[in-house]
C-alpha cells in the first residue's frame, strides 16, 4: 500500500500530517505535483514532478496507482478514477469518498461548474479549520491501523 497526494492543492497542514504518519507507519508516501514541493528527508517520502498543465498530476497518480493504494485528493474527478481503480481516496477534510458516494459528489461538482460557466457565483468551500485537519488526523489513522 502506498499514498499518493495530490500536492499542489494539499494544504500544507495536511502534508505535515501525512509525513508524520508515513515515517510513523514505514509506509511510501509519493507527493506529486508540477513543482517541487518540501518534504523532510526521510526512506518513506518522496516526490515526483509532472509537466504543467490540467490534469497532469491527476493523471500520473492514476497511471500509478495500484489497488489498495490511498490517494490524498480535494479533486473529485481524481477520487472517482482512484476508486475506479480499486484504491481508496480521502479528501484533506477527513472524508473518505467511496463507491457509495462519489457519483452524487461528481454531479454536484458538475452542476456547480456548470453554474460557473454561466457566470453564477457558488462561492468556495469554506476555509480550511483545526477541526478539519483533526477529522483528516482521525480517518488517515483508522484507515492505516486497518491496512
Amino acid at each position: 500500500m502506498q499514498i499518493w497526494v495530490d500536492a499542489d492543492a494539499c494544504p500544507r497542514v495536511i502534508k505535515d500530517i501525512l509525513f508524520r504518519a508515513a515515517d510513523r507507519k514505514k509506509v511510501q508516501l509519493t507527493l506529486v505535483a508540477n513543482k517541487p514541493m518540501p518534504s523532510p528527508a526521510s526512506p518513506y517520502i518522496n516526490s515526483l514532478i509532472v509537466g504543467s498543465g490540467f490534469d497532469v498530476a491527476d493523471d500520473k497518480i492514476v497511471e500509478l496507482l495500484q489497488p489498495g493504494d490511498l490517494v490524498v485528493t480535494a479533486d473529485i474527478p481524481l477520487a472517482a478514477a482512484a476508486i475506479k481503480k480499486a484504491g481508496h481516496a480521502l479528501n484533506p477534510r477527513g472524508e473518505f469518498y467511496t463507491e457509495d458516494n462519489i457519483q452524487e459528489r461528481l454531479a454536484v461538482r458538475n452542476m456547480l461548474d456548470e453554474l460557473r460557466g454561466c457566470g453564477i457565483d457558488t462561492g468556495g468551500p469554506p476555509a480550511f479549520s483545526s477541526c478539519d485537519r483533526q477529522a483528516f488526523a482521525n480517518q488517515l489513522d483508522r484507515f492505516l491501523a486497518r491496512h
